[in-house]
């Protein structure tokens, strides 16, 4: 059996179903579904349990399992319950990398691009405790993440205990089916097809740096099916362990996202640029693009799927059908 934490979520689900597809029906899920159709991202699936995160560490006693993935968090940005984020994000992943390293379990885990903060210190995922502590994120979800990183990070530099496999997971800009219940939190592409499909202008935000033009303001965007064939391989592959980014190494703007949905429905381009709020434009980030170099050098070949074919394979595939579920 293998346990994902988060697996009714958007990456969870995915990775789910590429569990299914492989022919594993012995996933367990941990996670909540509350009132908002979040069911719906597993209501395909093949399940051997759902859990609820209270039960968690009850359930796993005396259990063996292939591995734990560990993908569940609270994920908003823009979360202020700090008490809330350090037990769910810090706390509770503490307790399954102790289990995990006692019970000698694979696991792998959801680190965060949020880690980097504003980027000034770069996209390297080098995993030196030195290098970790150069970091400011913004936000409490991302400091959440980085005190993670660094828990394990410390660990594996001074012999503490850990599984024979670990594999933290820096994610960038990862858009895809199954988001829908995300919110605000989903992908522009998401939030703003119902304009796209409509033909009714998409408004992205003017710039307010010298020398970026309006909507050039950029990201590594990576469609999940990326995100998902990475974790797979490290499931594969339980020599490799690390740190490491999952981006495509390719920094693309929002403009670029937004032509591509209009492009995929063969209809002409319609984007108006509007003011970005005062109170979000000193900490607004213009540029994300992580490296890849660890993870390649790490053996992974498979590739990353160029922004306008994961776009049409989105909208055609997805967002432009009844059913847009994986």
């Amino acid at each position: 059996m293998l346990l994902v934490t988060g697996g009714a979520g958007f990456i969870g689900s995915n990775l789910v179903a590429a569990l299914n597809d492989a022919g594993r029906g012995d996933v367990a899920v941990c996670d909540t579904l509350g009132h908002d159709g979040k069911w719906r991202n597993l209501a395909k699936r093949q399940l051997a349990d759902i859990i609820p995160p209270a039960e968690l560490m009850a359930w796993l006693e005396g259990r063996r399992l292939d591995a734990v993935v560990h993908l569940g968090a609270i994920s908003e940005t823009t979360a202020t319950d700090g008490d809330l984020v350090i037990e769910t994000n810090f706390r509770l992943s503490l307790r399954l990398l102790d289990w995990c390293s006692a019970s000698a379990t694979p696991f792998i885990y959801a680190s965060s691009a949020s880690t980097y903060g504003d980027g000034r210190q770069g996209f390297c995922d080098d995993q030196s405790l030195a290098a970790l502590r150069t970091l400011r994120p913004m936000n409490l979800y991302g400091w959440s993440k980085h005190l993670f990183d660094m828990a394990v990070a410390g660990r594996a530099a001074n012999g503490g205990a850990l599984p024979p496999q670990w594999a933290g997971l820096k994610f960038f800009n990862v858009f895809g089916p199954n988001e829908y219940h995300k919110g605000t939190m989903m992908s522009v592409l998401a939030r703003r097809f119902g304009d796209v499909k409509a033909g009714r202008p998409v408004q992205l935000f003017k710039s307010h740096r010298e020398g970026i033009g309006d909507g050039d303001q950029s990201r590594d965007f990576i469609y999940v099916d990326d995100v998902v064939r990475v974790m797979m391989w490290l499931l594969a592959t339980p020599s490799v362990s690390g740190l490491f980014n999952v981006g495509t190494g390719k920094a693309r703007s929002f403009r670029d996202l937004i032509v591509a949905a209009f492009n995929a429905l063969g209809a002409k381009p319609n984007i108006e640029y509007v003011d970005m709020p005062e109170q979000i434009r000193g900490a607004y980030q213009y540029f994300t693009q992580s490296e890849v170099e660890r993870l390649q050098r790490a053996g992974y070949n498979g590739g990353f799927t160029p922004l306008e074919e994961a776009v049409d394979a989105y909208v055609k595939g997805y967002l432009d059908r009844d059913d847009r579920f994986r």
